[in-house]
């Protein structure tokens, strides 16, 4: 020791020795333990891992002491978790196992360094860490602490698929052992009780991969298969009843794709059966290759479901085996004799792993029905029922009596959508009756639903059924709650054939007993009365029109009857709105409902609903302009209103006579004033186009998201943007035949509506403007980013084609106004520059020549050459190079989760666009899609970030940073102006990106808004905003001015400085020195928080603050030019006069630096984001998330802004 050297024969063993004789009496090596510490700190990596593994054993053994009594050698060895050898980090890591489970009193020392260790670079210490702390769990819970247990749950979503699968089964065993099983105790269960909700939340994730593993858990872990049909069933009841929401959501979705991959199969040997022909084959390949995307590795899964394909047509056997495993009737057992049959046939002795084997055995995993059959359904209506009778065990399970019986309802709701036949008992539809008559809303109204479902064949099979089922309906539809009346009307029409005495018995009473006096008693009779309207337009055709004309019109809409309380407030909760109100909106619905059933414009009660919802719109809400509505009302109304134009364009026959004035005034309600009224209306726009059934037009309404001041609205609307584009894109190719039909499908298509619309945003005032065009470009570019990510097709130089061709066209809305078609020209040449400044492909030959929609455009002139440039000088600073970048986008934030497993069912005329190229061309809408969107169109590569989005009513953390370089410069590539809407919010992680960083910090945008200011609720939350994101505006002072423009005034936010103050402030800054490149040294292992120091360090010497100054702001002026409107639409001058702002608080000038290149400035924008992330970034990025809030910041900035008006009133703007 001590640096001698020795020749004797047992010095390669003396570690050995020291073990036994540490072994045989550990005072023997009094003098040689301290000594240790020197070799723990050699150069030596053979050496130092020698020493390590021989002090794991010692400190590890069962009765060690070695710990307590030799502090500064545990110490010592504790550093070697930092060890900068990847070996030595790994067996101590393996270390820790028996070290928690022998020495539970170190487990706190322990804790530290295995946080380290979680986000290790080198997968397998990740690997490894999981398996030590769930190897010690197993054994016994209390020997894990919280944190250990959190470290699990973050590497759930790690990059690496083996530590994310580890982590997940480990979860799934300890959920099993101490939830399930109750090993220890009902108090060990409630504090593990996150384990089931965190699993299935790996459900949103895209990577197939993830949602086969969480499946797989479900039937193993979570709700054993193998369980009696009653314990089964018990579980999943209780288990469902204390799942959280988005748990709820992930279960439901899983079992509705299984459901779908099961139509799909059923749909394969269909073809199967069919006569052999090029179509059968067409359609069976085409089958093939929507199967193999719903498994993992969708390449090889291709090749393996050709050849599985092959057995299908050659084995009878196979066949009819997978025939039964797909059947509605097939059961449990029946399920798992099938799936054993049919490994057994396609199994090879020889071959002991076969891939193909496996692909197998994952479809039929996915398809076969191992938890509900008819059985399964009967012994969950008995568990209801012991709980409705008082005779369950829900207070021993932890769940109130009530909470559970709605639950169980719920559950028996979601399977009535995807195992209706297995409700077809008698047994089942008396429980279900007995459960409709219950005085609980929901109970009754999720019994309706299923009945709904699954009672087609009732009258025919059940007569008893039947005869008891139709008073309580008819009662339900006549006095019930408003959704119970609507069901009512939907059972009446699926269950019974004399549906027209059923509705005349039903619709001619509460003809008779309409009183506008009273309108709390309303609400139901107009949804009964609607939905009849909408299921019989025929048998009452003559008495619905003028109800509407008289009753609904005249006496409803057009009359204010009780004057409400004022508030300030734009949004209250639905039990605070006016009942007179409420029975407005029902009013509005119950129009078109009757229009959508009558699917004809014939005696033009069409154009007049339309001219009624316009003007509602037009007037924000208060239609009769006598001021007795309230704000909060004004708002329901409006976001009816607009949700009504949205219903009724989905419908070919009205998207037709609606006119550009009318859309336009629609596609303002996405700038409402109101944060709900964007945000819901945003959905319905998102699942009408994600259902196919709304125009292609209408996706340019979300390009107008770009000026919306909340963050997590800008992120919602990309996100449906992203989806919707990868819906179409997937649905042309799965159905080439409607190839013909690109102009009402392409998404590159949506690009001239969103120039036509944007050329008539109310803001846009001045033509040559800068301020107003820097608002034009974030709008073009929040769509175009998208739209470019990938260069499919040469797409590029197909969107300049399409932008060239508009400047050879004028506007229809005004062929002969020079001031509009200026306009126009003007938005082309910021869309084009986009375009230059963003694709390298974009001179290139067109694909094709592409066509204008006739309704927007004329025809171009041939003899029209327009060269002109119209923008002014000013603007050429403000594109920036850089290539678009792809977002992984998952769902939507404040939507539930898409339902792959439904159908997207259309008319064939549903998006039907006439074409400028000839008058007769009228390409229609395909039929329907059954195929799932494409998770591929998205890459999701193993070394990627995987990221869950769960879909709460509130924004919550943040998606993970991808730390690559490459990806680092396309980010910094982007302009700022549209950083703010790339965040995508995730409930389960916190890792935030350099991106979504700089979204929090950006400062209010400069110049002042077209359209009146935000009513603020009170002086401080005037002052607030700006205090509060000021320190958050100084991290930005360093980017380049040129590069990246200043941010214009969000809508509803006070402004910034004047343009000359920003000019001047730029000219300050021209003069500056050139800043040093920023050396990155990163320690290998412990060096990131002095790193992070050193970079904010530099930073504020980097970043002097420019001196502040403020403005007055004055009101600006109506336009009273402004009238775009039709005869039949009212014009968009949008209600109330401006309000005076208060003077807006100081903001700090950008300091703008010359000289540098832009890869300088982007790398040390992207550093400084990173720096404030609170990422812990090792040397590589295997970090996917860690899950911490930042809901105070969010939620706080979402108050705030709920309160602004954002857009509502078109006005010039004020200058000085």
């Amino acid at each position: 020791m001590l640096g001698k050297t020795s020749i004797s024969d047992l010095s390669e063993h003396v570690f050995d020795l020291i073990l036994e004789l540490y072994n045989i009496d550990s005072h023997l090596l009094l003098s040689v333990l301290p000594q240790l510490e020197f070799k723990l700190k050699s150069n030596d990596n053979e050496e130092r891992l020698a020493v390590v593994k021989l002090l794991a054993k010692m400190f590890g053994a069962k009765d060690s002491e070695l710990a307590s009594q030799n502090k500064p050698l545990w110490q010592c060895y504790l550093g070697r978790f930092n060890d900068i050898h990847v070996p030595i980090r790994l067996e101590c890591v393996k270390f820790a196992s028996h070290c928690l489970v022998n020495h539970p009193d170190l487990a706190k020392d322990l804790t530290e360094f295995l946080k380290v260790r979680s986000h290790d670079p080198e997968e397998a210490i990740r690997h490894d860490v999981i398996v030590s702390i769930v190897t010690a769990a197993r054994k016994d819970l209390s020997l894990v602490n919280d944190h250990l247990l959190n470290f699990v749950r973050e590497r759930t979503l790690d990059k690496r698929w083996r530590v994310r699968r580890e982590a997940m089964m480990g979860l799934a065993q300890i959920y099993k052992k101490y939830c399930l099983q109750a090993e220890a105790g009902k108090e060990a269960a409630k504090e593990i009780s996150w384990i089931k909700d965190k699993l299935l939340h790996i459900y949103y994730q895209n990577s197939i991969d993830d949602k086969l593993l969480v499946e797989r858990i479900f039937a193993q872990y979570m709700v054993p298969h193998n369980l009696e049909t009653s314990e089964r069933m018990k579980c999943l009841y209780y288990l469902y009843a204390t799942l959280d929401t988005n748990a709820v959501k992930a279960l439901n979705e899983m079992w509705k794709c299984q459901n779908m991959l099961r139509h799909h199969v059923r749909d394969l040997l269909d073809l199967h059966k069919q006569q052999k022909s090029d179509t059968t084959d067409k359609a069976i390949f085409s089958k093939v290759m929507i199967i193999a995307k719903n498994l993992p590795d969708p390449g090889k899964a291709q090749d393996f479901m050709k050849k599985f394909d092959q057995f299908l047509e050659e084995d009878e056997r196979i066949r009819s085996q997978l025939d039964v495993l797909v059947s509605p009737n097939c059961s449990c057992k029946q399920a798992e004799g099938c799936v054993r049959e049919i490994t057994r046939k396609l199994s090879n002795p020889k071959q002991p792993t076969n891939p193909f084997l496996e692909m197998v055995k994952f479809l039929l995993e996915r398809i076969a029905p191992v938890h509900i059959d008819t059985e399964s359904i009967s012994a969950l209506i008995k568990q209801i029922n012991k709980s409705i009778d008082g005779t369950a065990d829900d207070e021993e399970e932890g769940v109130p009596t009530d909470e559970a019986i709605r639950a169980g309802l719920e559950l028996l709701k979601v399977l009535s959508f995807t195992h209706s036949i297995s409700f077809h008992s008698a047994e089942t539809f008396e429980s279900l009756l007995q459960c409709l008559k219950m005085e609980d809303e929901k109970v009754a109204e999720a019994a309706l639903q299923i009945f709904r479902n699954t009672g087609q064949k009732i009258e025919e099979d059940f007569p008893h059924i039947r005869s008891a089922l139709l008073p309580v309906l008819q009662h339900k539809a006549k006095k019930g709650t408003a959704r119970q009346a609507k069901h009512a009307i939907h059972c009446i029409h699926a269950i019974f054939s004399s549906k027209e005495t059923q509705f005349a018995q039903i619709f001619e009473p509460l003809h008779k007993s309409l009183d506008p006096s009273n309108p709390e008693q309303l609400i139901t009779p107009l949804i009964s009365i609607g939905h009849i309207a909408m299921l019989a337009p025929e048998q009452f055709s003559a008495p619905l029109k003028s109800l509407v004309a008289g009753f609904v019109v005249k006496d409803l809409l057009m009359n204010d009857r009780f004057p409400v309380k004022k508030t300030t407030k734009l949004w209250v909760p639905d039990d605070e709105v006016c009942p007179e109100t409420l029975t407005k909106i029902q009013a509005m619905k119950m129009m078109v409902r009757w229009l959508m059933g009558m699917r004809t414009n014939v005696n033009k009660s069409g154009t007049s609903t339309l001219r009624l919802l316009t003007a509602i719109l037009h007037s924000d809400g208060d239609l009769t302009e006598q001021g007795k509505i309230s704000k909060p009302d004004m708002s329901r109304l409006r976001l009816a209103a607009g949700c009504a134009v949205l219903k009724l364009a989905q419908e070919p026959c009205y998207y037709e006579i609606i006119t550009l004035e009318q859309f336009q005034l629609c596609a303002l309600v996405m700038n409402d004033e109101c944060y709900q009224v964007r945000q819901i209306f945003a959905q319905k726009l998102n699942k009408g186009l994600a259902k196919l059934r709304l125009p292609l037009e209408y996706m340019a309404i979300f390009s107008l998201c770009a000026k919306d001041p909340a963050k997590e609205r800008r992120a919602h609307a990309r996100q449906c943007l992203v989806k919707n584009i990868n819906i179409r894109r997937e649905y042309l190719k799965q159905h080439a035949a409607v190839s013909e039909k690109l102009l009402s499908l392409l998404p590159e298509y949506v690009v001239p509506y969103t120039i036509h619309l944007l050329a008539h945003d109310p803001d846009y005032v001045k033509v040559q403007d800068i301020e107003q065009l820097k608002d034009i470009k974030e709008c073009l570019w929040f769509m175009l980013e998208i739209l470019m990510v990938k260069n499919e097709n040469n797409s590029h130089a197909f969107i300049r084609k399409m932008v060239e061709n508009i400047k050879q066209t004028k506007d229809v809305q005004g062929p002969d106004d020079p001031k509009m078609n200026e306009k126009l020209y003007t938005v082309c040449d910021v869309a084009m520059n986009i375009i230059i400044s963003k694709s390298t492909t974009y001179s290139l030959e067109s694909p094709k020549d592409p066509v204008l929609p006739a309704k927007y455009f004329t025809h171009p002139d041939k003899n029209f050459n327009n060269s002109k440039n119209y923008l002014p000088s000013e603007m050429k600073a403000f594109f920036t190079p850089g290539k678009p970048k792809a977002t992984n986008v998952l769902g939507a934030v404040n939507k539930p989760l898409s339902s792959a497993g439904k159908q997207a069912q259309t008319k064939s005329s549903r998006m039907e666009t006439m074409s400028n190229a000839s008058s007769t061309s009228n390409p229609s809408s395909p039929g329907r899609s059954k195929g799932r969107l494409d998770s591929s169109e998205i890459d999701h590569s193993e070394n990627e970030d995987i990221t869950v989005m769960k879909n709460p009513p509130l924004p919550a953390k943040k998606m993970d940073k991808r730390e690559d370089p490459d990806h680092l410069r396309s980010e910094s590539d982007k302009p700022r102006g549209r950083k703010k809407a790339t965040s995508v919010l995730s409930l389960d992680q916190e890792d935030r990106s350099s991106v979504e960083l700089l979204d929090q910090v950006k400062p209010a945008k400069t110049g002042q808004r077209g359209r009146k200011r935000a009513a603020h609720t009170s002086d401080s939350d005037e002052q607030q905003w700006p205090e509060e994101k000021r320190s958050k505006d100084d991290l930005l002072e360093n980017e380049d001015e040129q590069n990246s423009p200043p941010k214009k005034t969000k809508r509803g936010r006070p402004p910034k400085a004047t343009n000359e103050e920003v000019a001047k402030g730029e000219t300050q800054g021209k003069g500056g020195k050139r800043s040093k490149k920023r050396a990155m040294s990163v320690e290998r292992e412990d060096g990131d928080g002095d790193n992070e120091n050193q970079e904010q360090k530099q930073k504020r010497t980097r970043q002097p603050r420019a001196p502040k100054k403020s403005q007055r702001i004055e009101p600006p002026e109506s336009d009273v030019n402004e009238s775009l409107s039709m005869e039949s639409t009212p014009q968009k001058k949008r209600g109330r006069p401006p309000k005076m702002p208060t003077t807006p608080p100081s903001q700090p000038k950008k300091n703008f630096r010359g000289g540098r290149s832009r890869r300088t400035v982007n790398r040390e924008d992207d550093l400084s984001a990173e720096m404030d992330s609170h990422h812990d970034s090792s040397l590589e990025n295997m970090d996917i998330s860690q899950e911490s809030s930042v809901d105070g910041v969010n939620t706080e900035e979402e108050n705030e802004l709920s309160t602004l008006r954002v857009r509502r009133k078109p006005s010039k703007r004020e200058r000085r």
